[in-house]
């Protein structure tokens, strides 16, 4: 992406925003759903045999290969969140795109790369 960091800002921060809107929009007529959908994910990425941050690379990894920008934008963030390098963020994308080929591989050279370069510096500050 070619963006200064504002737009980035703007871009990557209003995407989750536009998630967080929509899901809200959606609990209102269907609560129950909303609800125990969130509950089960939250579940989901509890730490258990897995950590944390591997359950984010694998959420990330999937994600890429359905192309759900949503999904590859907050589990770049949450894997950041939970310390990933970029060494691992880089396998990350190296094994989806073994399976996923071209578009997972751009999908993760682009938008996970650049997600992962923005909330990695807003984490240092």
């Amino acid at each position: 992406m070619d963006m200064n960091n504002e737009e980035m800002e703007n871009y990557f921060d209003q995407s989750l925003l536009d998630y967080k809107h929509g899901s809200s929009r959606f609990e209102k007529s269907l609560p129950e759903v909303t609800k125990s959908y969130f509950k089960f994910t939250d579940a989901c990425f509890e730490k258990g045999a897995l950590d944390q941050k591997q359950k984010q690379l694998m959420a990330l990894g999937i994600s890429m290969y359905a192309q759900d920008e949503y999904c590859i934008i907050y589990h770049t963030k949450g894997a950041v969140e939970h310390g990933v390098t970029e060494e691992e963020l880089m396998e990350t994308v190296a094994v989806c795109s073994a399976l996923g080929g071209g578009a997972a591989f751009s999908q993760g050279v682009t938008l996970a790369m650049d997600t992962f370069d923005f909330y990695s510096s807003k984490e240092q500050h």
